[in-house]
């Protein structure tokens, strides 16, 4: 048996294809809904996988502001953020971040489902949110999918 014939192919920056996917979070749970996009973002639902290159998709996530959450986490769930400045620690709640900037909910949502370096960093510039339905990635013709 030739031992070549079952090389493992390992995707690198130029084999990897990136295709644009449209997401309608309408009435979907926020932690469920993210966690699916940060799959896609990833590409682990590709067989060209690998931990260590940028291979997911490019996601549009419209229908940011009327995303749901289950019992009190509206009011109850605390997300702190921080200048950098000494005192500059701030507490929020998702129902005051969705009032002035519906579109960080989820964007939060999905950052803390991807790693934290630089890999981490490069995958979340393929999340694109946006709280109403237009969107101006139209010219990609993104796919949409039902999650």
């Amino acid at each position: 048996m030739d031992h070549q014939s079952y090389k493992t192919t390992h995707a690198n920056k130029a084999t990897v294809e990136k295709a644009w996917v449209l997401v309608d979070a309408k009435d979907k749970v926020l932690g469920r809904v993210a966690s699916q996009i940060a799959h896609i973002i990833k590409g682990k639902h590709k067989t060209s996988y690998s931990p260590h290159v940028d291979c997911g998709d490019h996601v549009v996530v419209i229908n940011a502001e009327k995303v749901k959450m289950t019992g009190k986490k509206w009011t109850d769930r605390v997300i702190f953020t921080h200048s950098g400045y000494p005192g500059g620690q701030r507490e929020h709640t998702p129902a005051n971040i969705r009032r002035k900037h519906p579109e960080r909910l989820v964007e939060h949502a999905v950052r803390g489902m991807l790693p934290k370096n630089r890999l981490g960093r490069e995958l979340f510039r393929s999340l694109h949110v946006y709280a109403g339905t237009e969107h101006p990635h139209t010219a990609q013709q993104p796919t949409e999918i039902k999650l």
